[in-house]
């Protein structure tokens, strides 16, 4: 079995424009053992993707071709696609789809803070990747409406699916990460935080008055005591 350890996964450049060929016969293969639709590129577009270092690149100890992935944009950028995800068959199963997604995913990140990113896939490990890094499953009607991309599925075996439903569903599930969920989650983690550090308080004052009640005999402390005793214990909780 192939190692990870003698995998390198690298932003495509240049150098790496040998190896278009080898991913759209990658794509080809994976298509056919799935009996499903994966759309091919063509030479130039894969090409173009791998000057402007918006594509993701997997090699065997720097040269042999092991995955692929690439990042486009659509509806004035507004939505991101990490598409072409593909893996060859001698090293899959080795968590190699998971890296280069996370890679991908971390690229379109840099690239588009702002965006949402999507993605439409039949994989199913696929889709756990994509869970894992935040997506949720989505109708298509979430999605960009951008025809370009929609044009794109034209060379999937399954778009005439696509077509009589008009764009609502197909054998692909839609997927999609939304930055502002980050910023949601922020914000409930915020309200949550103060939640329970007013039940600490809470919980400080009444073990004061229990204090108080097993002590009739002591002095009651003044208000600037108990307020500077809270003050430190929520210096010691931060």
């Amino acid at each position: 079995m192939k190692d990870l350890k003698d995998i390198q996964i690298f932003i495509a450049t240049e150098e790496h424009l040998k190896y278009v060929d080898a991913v759209n016969d990658a794509i080809d293969i994976a298509s056919k053992e799935r009996g499903t639709g994966i759309a091919r590129r063509t030479y130039e577009y894969i090409a173009d993707k791998m000057l402007q270092g918006k594509a993701i690149i997997a090699l065997e100890n720097g040269e042999t071709f092991a995955g692929f992935c690439y990042v486009e944009t659509w509806g004035a950028k507004s939505f991101v696609a990490n598409s072409g995800l593909i893996v060859v068959k001698d090293y899959r199963g080795i968590g190699l789809a998971t890296e280069i997604k996370r890679k991908a995913f971390t690229l379109s990140r840099k690239l588009y803070p702002s965006a949402k990113i999507f993605g439409l896939t039949t994989g199913l490990a696929v889709m756990k990747i994509n869970h894992e890094l935040g997506y949720r499953p989505v109708t298509f009607s979430e999605l960009t409406d951008d025809e370009d991309f929609w044009n794109g599925c034209k060379s999937c075996v399954n778009h005439d699916i696509l077509q009589r439903t008009g764009k609502s569903k197909c054998l692909c599930t839609g997927m999609l990460y939304d930055p502002a969920w980050e910023q949601e989650k922020k914000v409930e983690e915020k309200v949550e935080e103060k939640k329970q550090n007013s039940w600490a308080i809470k919980g400080t004052l009444l073990d004061i008055i229990k204090k108080l009640k097993r002590n009739k005999n002591e002095t009651l402390p003044n208000e600037s005591t108990i307020l500077t005793f809270l003050f430190k214990k929520k210096i010691q909780r931060s």
